[in-house]
């Protein structure tokens, strides 16, 4: 399995990922980041588990935010199926894969329990 060292929050990490899924491993590791960056911006050093789930958080509320608009223009098309198709205005990022994913919120979460434990 191939280590890649990754960049969140200013912050080093070195994960594990499967042959040819480094791409997906840095692509979430870049939308992370993207949210911890501004976090750390507004509220300062944060301990890493802080700031790695606020950025989480943030992460899964546009998820859910998009999902549900998904959901609403899918119940709307098939109410008004007539309806011209329109040209889709949705931000072109690099595709990250749920397993991809999965992957980092598991490694998050157990930084953070080390962290945690290291705290206590």
């Amino acid at each position: 399995m191939p280590d890649l060292e990754i960049t969140i929050g200013d912050r080093k990490f070195f994960v594990s990922c499967r042959p040819g899924e480094e791409h997906f491993l840095n692509a979430a590791a870049k939308l992370l980041d993207d949210e911890a960056t501004p976090l750390q911006a507004q509220m300062g050093r944060l301990p890493e588990a802080r700031m790695l789930l606020m950025a989480g958080l943030m992460l899964a509320d546009r998820t859910a935010s998009l999902e549900d608009e998904l959901r609403q223009l899918r119940a709307k098309l098939a109410v008004e199926p007539s309806l011209p198709a329109a040209e889709p205005q949705v931000e072109q990022a690099d595709p990250v894969s749920t397993e991809v994913l999965e992957q980092l919120t598991a490694e998050a979460e157990s930084l953070a329990e080390a962290i945690e434990a290291r705290l206590a």
